[in-house]
């Protein structure tokens, strides 16, 4: 099982860098063959971690959702599916360019990770991993796509700021459509995201006896909770748009990454046996 897990995460770098190169050169050359040629290696590549993560079920005997690789992996998961949902609705010009970009860079990420196994305690053994853990990094897989169509909003309106009307600007989605795909991901995101504290906070009172333990990753959770809730607030109640709410989804994500790389990293995974 080993020898399989390690097969399919090489082809799963190799099909993903594939795929990521095959939109690079669409969004330069604008050939719609290679763009056919890139959706489908990122389907196989989405295809290929969901057996990955199987295997590694299998490999370690619970959720594989506890060591920093595993969590690096998960997301990229959790960012190509929220992708490819979102693409089966909506169509947004090179988007998939960046996030392809997002995918194959958080699998890179994880080769600097040990793939050891994690022994997790007893006290953690719970229907609660999967649940709490799984929800909060799909959640993130949301949030990754509204920080790309944050950055691709920055971009495109900073070009346009100083009237060059050329590359990017024939390249890019239009600002309308960007701001609406912040919004619908934000969205998503949020809600996840809650679930996924809440969940959290349960199976925390199963562990402890109480709902709050006061570790790095809940205090930092709580953080990104209330900048997300502070962000579905102004867009929906006062009606906050363009670069301001884009700005903030890509400081929001950048604080995501860091709490997840410092935290996971330093506690070596599964909230440093913490929750």
């Amino acid at each position: 099982m080993t020898e399989l897990s390690n097969i399919l995460y090489a082809v799963i770098l190799l099909v993903s860098g594939l795929s990521c190169a095959g939109y690079l050169v669409y969004f330069f050359r604008q050939r719609k063959d290679v763009r056919q040629i890139a959706r489908v290696l990122l389907l196989t590549s989405g295809i290929l971690q969901t057996l990955f993560l199987l295997t590694r079920y299998v490999l370690v005997g619970h959720t594989p959702i506890t060591s920093p690789f595993e969590t690096m992996v998960f997301f990229a998961w959790s960012t190509t599916w929220a992708f490819l949902t979102f693409h089966w609705r909506y169509s947004l010009k090179n988007f998939g360019t960046i996030v392809s970009l997002m995918i194959f860079s958080l699998l890179v990420v994880s080769l600097f990770a040990s793939q050891q196994v994690v022994s997790l305690p007893p006290k953690l053994q719970s229907v609660w991993l999967p649940v709490h853990a799984g929800i909060s990094l799909f959640s993130y897989g949301f949030l990754s796509l509204a920080f790309c169509g944050g950055v691709m909003y920055l971009i495109l309106e900073r070009a346009l700021k100083r009237k060059r009307f050329g590359f990017l600007f024939e390249r890019l989605p239009s600002l309308d459509a960007l701001d609406q795909l912040n919004s619908h991901c934000i969205t998503i995101g949020f809600g996840l995201l809650t679930a996924g504290i809440l969940t959290g906070v349960l199976w925390l009172k199963q562990v402890y006896g109480d709902y709050w333990h006061g570790g790095p990753k809940e205090v930092w959770s709580m953080v990104i909770w209330f900048a997300l809730l502070f962000q579905v607030h102004q867009r929906y109640s006062v009606g906050w748009r363009g670069r301001r709410a884009a700005l903030l989804v890509v400081l929001t994500f950048v604080v995501i990454l860091l709490t997840l790389w410092g935290i996971t990293y330093l506690s070596g995974g599964a909230h440093g046996h913490a929750i």
